[in-house]
């Protein structure tokens, strides 16, 4: 680059960049005159709620009417969501190939449950020889199974 048109580009940086001055316009004054284009009622057109200063209403309200959100019936309306136990299911089908006892390390070894999961086990499946189980909970299934083939379903506290 010659030294004369280092001169004549400009840098570009952000912090130098601007916009057209006048590219949102200008502020409209109303109230000083018709010349001025927003005299008398200043745009805000004659009369009713909108013309008069604090006329804005919240949202969701309907001049007067129930609102939708009263009208509609309350189910839903709570969400138990943050407190509710949510387990990780392990089916009978998928811990009957193991001999012995079967606990939490072990599940979360083999990949049944992810570290911190409550698990429950539910009744699906055959079991045939006798197995000890430690979980958080049991389907009534799962418990019948697991004592009639001769194991013992171990609840965990949680």
């Amino acid at each position: 680059m010659t030294p004369g048109k280092a001169k004549q580009q400009k840098e570009l940086r952000l912090g130098a960049l601007s916009g057209d001055p006048l590219s949102r316009g200008r502020k409209k004054r109303v109230g000083r005159g018709h010349s001025a284009g927003g005299g008398k009622t200043c745009g805000r057109g004659h009369k009713g709620q909108k013309s008069r200063s604090g006329g804005v209403k919240r949202p969701g309200f309907e001049g007067g009417q129930t609102p939708l959100y009263r009208r509609l019936p309350k189910i839903n309306r709570f969400s138990n969501y943050l407190f509710k136990k949510r387990y990780a299911v392990v089916n009978l089908s998928d811990i009957s190939k193991y001999k012995d006892e079967i606990g939490l390390e072990k599940l979360i070894s083999e990949g049944f449950v992810k570290e911190g999961e409550l698990v429950k086990v539910l009744g699906e499946g055959k079991l045939s020889h006798p197995l000890t189980i430690h979980a958080h909970a049991f389907s009534e299934s799962a418990k019948k199974k697991i004592e009639s083939a001769g194991g013992k379903a171990i609840g965990i506290k949680k």
